[in-house]
């Protein structure tokens, strides 16, 4: 394996817009929010910028396509910058790119922004992928869901580690329950209201055994991150954070058409948690992790997470769940902000929305939802269905 990125590149700024229904707000609003935060946060100027990189998903119905609508609402005049979209997974993408960039050398100071307004699009859900997919998978899930895939995972992992559909929905909803806690707290958050666990267990059901509370919303929101050297970032500021590791592992159809994927986990995350931790240096991601951000779509997602990601063994994250080992006040706290529960999911920034709270907790300036001295922080970002999926995941540290 290449030696990667790890300690190559530093985050000295941030910004992240409150999430929601932003009726009052446009694209170009919310990455200018986010921008002006990152830059006072950094005391960079704007014109320092040397290249920008812009995530969204659903370009057609409200960013845009191409990367002018970046470069646009930022006046960013005539430099470098690029739009990419890789589903849910686009804002972590935005960054991977930026921070390539600097630790080869393209440029010294990079953005990597991510946005999307989800409620413009007149969906209460997600829009209609249409052809995003592409031709093939049309005509072998054309009735393929989000809820219905990962309702799907669920009934699988329950039946392959012995959980009765009661026990399987009390783990699922003591996961849905610190979620809402988490969010409370959090000023941004979009959700910000504690659901007990049989609040959670009663609600009316999506798509068995899912219910209401087990699936997250989707929201408008930015956020955006400023990457530079480790040179440039100390003579900025005291507390630079630096990437130790950033990976991405993308279906190859594998799970769909073998039956050596028996549905109960999601292979990417494996396979790119494997690539990260070696990439950090990582021996044990139990004890090493102080805490995680996981892409929460669904509850189920979280709990299958636990394992694919090495902290909790197969079939055993049910017993960490219980114990509360996952908890605000646990071993290794997991969705401190609220996850995309509670913040809930505006596709494109929920990546780098991920980065920030990790970003913001290694630092100690998490406020109310301050951890005790976190040293390493982990951010797990999902796009597509548990058949097939792009996963990054990244790693942290002072």
């Amino acid at each position: 394996m290449a030696s990667g990125i790890r300690d190559k590149v530093a985050i000295v700024g941030m910004g992240c817009t409150n999430f929601g229904e932003l009726w009052n707000k446009g694209p170009a609003d919310l990455m200018v929010d986010a921008m002006i935060e990152a830059l006072e946060d950094s005391g960079l100027e704007k014109k320092q910028i040397d290249a920008a990189w812009l995530g969204a998903c659903f370009d057609e119905v409200n960013v845009g396509k191409s990367a002018i609508p970046l470069s646009t609402a930022l006046k960013l005049d005539f430099k470098p910058v690029t739009r990419v979209e890789n589903f849910c997974a686009s804002g972590t993408e935005s960054f991977r790119a930026a921070a390539y960039a600097v630790a080869a050398g393209a440029c010294d100071i990079a953005l990597a922004m991510g946005v999307e307004k989800l409620k413009d699009t007149g969906y209460g859900g997600l829009p209609d992928f249409g052809t995003a997919t592409g031709s093939t998978n049309r005509f072998i899930f054309p009735n393929l869901t989000a809820p219905g895939g990962f309702a799907m995972m669920a009934t699988r992992y329950f039946d392959r580690y012995g959980l009765s559909r009661e026990e399987g929905k009390r783990v699922l909803a003591h996961i849905s329950s610190k979620s809402h806690h988490n969010g409370a707290l959090n000023p941004k958050a979009h959700l910000r209201r504690e659901v007990s666990i049989d609040q959670v267990m009663e609600a009316p059901i999506v798509a068995d055994p899912l219910g209401l509370y087990d699936c997250c919303g989707v929201s408008d929101g930015g956020a955006c991150a400023i990457i530079t050297t480790p040179e440039i970032a100390k003579s900025l500021r005291p507390d630079p954070i630096y990437v130790k590791a950033l990976q991405i592992a993308v279906t190859s159809g594998m799970e769909a058409a073998h039956n050596s994927w028996d549905g109960s986990h999601v292979e990417t995350t494996c396979r790119a948690a494997i690539r990260a931790y070696e990439e950090a240096g990582i021996k044990s991601p139990r004890d090493e992790v102080s805490l995680m951000e996981v892409h929460d779509c669904f509850s189920i997602t979280e709990l299958v997470t636990y394992e694919d990601l090495q902290i909790s063994p197969r079939g055993k994250a049910r017993d960490d769940v219980e114990s509360g080992f996952f908890d605000h006040d646990g071993q290794l706290p997991c969705q401190i902000d609220g996850g995309l529960k509670c913040f809930g999911h505006p596709i494109g920034a929920s990546g780098l929305r991920m980065i920030y709270e990790v970003y913001k907790q290694l630092q100690g300036k998490a406020d109310e939802r301050q951890l005790s001295d976190p040293k390493v922080g982990l951010t797990h970002n999902l796009g597509g269905f548990p058949s097939g999926s792009v996963c990054s995941v990244a790693i942290f540290g002072k």
